[in-house]
């Protein structure tokens, strides 16, 4: 079975979206962010909610629904960290995780920079090839249930394959060619 991960910048929306949609199906699934914090629309723009990473989403969503559960409600804060809490504990940062993954999806160009980078820096000592995908999805909940539907086509079709690293490019150009968010693709070392 294929190990997967899915990244965005802070392990709320658009990766636990689809972490949620994929562990759904029975796929081998973890999700994690690349930022420094969980960073959440607070009361203004220039007003986020900050958590650290391994703050149970339990937490904060106790703390959203105690400060304004008319604004967390209407925003759908409320609603995402209860979808949270029934996939996993609290959001992680894949900078802090040692677990190999097969392929690891990103949810944004920068989250696949970041993803890209960190990898780099590891070194590759262990000579394991990762398939990083970078499925471009905007930032709100619809996008994130459409991108979750890209990234779920793609982990068919790589979980169907016999022989990844020749049908990889196959399987990215006929997804591109169904789907509306830009792919971007590369292989990285462990």
């Amino acid at each position: 079975m294929v190990k997967f991960a899915v990244i965005c910048a802070s392990n709320m929306n658009r990766s636990m979206e689809a972490h949620y949609q994929l562990k759904k199906q029975g796929y081998n699934i973890e999700s994690f962010g690349t930022g420094s914090a969980v960073r959440l629309p607070g009361p203004t723009a220039t007003q986020p909610k900050i958590y650290h990473f391994g703050t149970a989403y339990n937490q904060i969503y106790d703390e959203l629904k105690l400060q304004d559960k008319s604004l967390y409600t209407r925003n759908g804060l409320l609603m995402m960290l209860d979808r949270n809490r029934g996939v996993k504990s609290a959001p992680q940062r894949f900078h802090d995780e040692q677990r190999f993954f097969d392929v690891i999806f990103t949810c944004e160009e920068r989250v696949f920079d970041a993803v890209c980078e960190e990898l780099l820096n590891r070194a590759g000592v262990n000579s394991k090839p990762v398939h990083v995908i970078n499925v471009d999805i905007e930032d709100n909940h619809r996008e994130a249930t459409l991108g979750a539907k890209t990234i779920i086509e793609l982990a068919w079709q790589i979980e169907a394959s016999k022989d990844l690293e020749r049908d990889m490019d196959r399987i990215i150009e006929e997804v591109q060619n169904k789907v509306s968010h830009k792919l971007l693709y590369t292989v990285a070392f462990y």
